[in-house]
């Protein structure tokens, strides 16, 4: 489930939102940029992105063991890690932790441009639950779940006005979803940024791992047929 966290969710929790068929499949572009295929060992797999994005289109890469067609071209890659609860990892619901939702998108986009945790779109709220923390009416911190392969929930969007830093909000909100996932028969899970090694840090000293450490891109369609 993991290793194609992606196609799980799209193929299962997820299903509502996605676009696409059998092979390959897609958020909505005011959802997600996430997209996944199936399995890259089937040969039928290429056609299927170029009938779900179009010609002279980005599509998240296939590993670098994999040969690209013709006429396909490989974008610039970055190292990110996946990391999973632990048995250190305790979960509890914060008492300042106020539901987000499609009123308060305006001020999550806000944060996300200035905090950068990651994208987030005008309907990235609908793929899961999202808290923030505020301050003087201020929308200080905040945190959701976004992938949801089969029996885990991906947190993110873990962001911080830099006004309220040095706090505790972020790992307070985080230990909130974590709360709620388990209360759902859910695990949780995260993804960062390989050279992102304060939050890193701070996901282990919550109670994460690593589990594994993935290359992350874009691969180009052809320009035409």
């Amino acid at each position: 489930m993991l290793d194609n966290a992606a196609w799980s969710s799209l193929s299962g929790e997820h299903a509502h939102l996605a676009e696409g068929g059998d092979l390959v499949r897609r958020y909505p572009g005011d959802v997600s940029p996430f997209a996944a295929v199936r399995t890259w060992d089937d040969p039928r797999v290429w056609a299927a992105i170029i009938d779900l994005v179009g010609y002279d289109a980005d599509f998240p890469a296939p590993p670098e063991s994999v040969a690209l067609p013709a006429g396909w071209v490989r974008g610039d890659l970055f190292a990110g890690v996946q990391l999973v609860e632990t048995d250190r990892l305790m979960g509890r619901p914060d008492e300042e932790a106020v539901v987000l939702g499609a009123d308060d998108v305006p001020e999550m986009l806000d944060l996300v441009a200035r905090a950068k945790p990651g994208p987030f779109l005008p309907r990235t709220h609908e793929m899961g639950r999202y808290v923030g923390i505020r301050r003087d009416g201020v929308l200080a911190a905040m945190a959701g779940e976004r992938l949801r392969p089969t029996g885990w929930t991906e947190i993110s969007a873990v962001a911080t006005d830099e006004r309220f830093r040095g706090q505790g909000l972020a790992s307070r909100l985080v230990l909130d979803v974590v709360h709620h996932v388990r209360e759902r028969g859910a695990r949780a899970m995260m993804h960062a940024a390989a050279s992102n090694t304060n939050a890193i840090r701070l996901y282990e000293s919550l109670g994460f791992v690593v589990r594994r450490r993935n290359v992350f891109g874009m691969v180009h369609t052809p320009p035409s047929a």
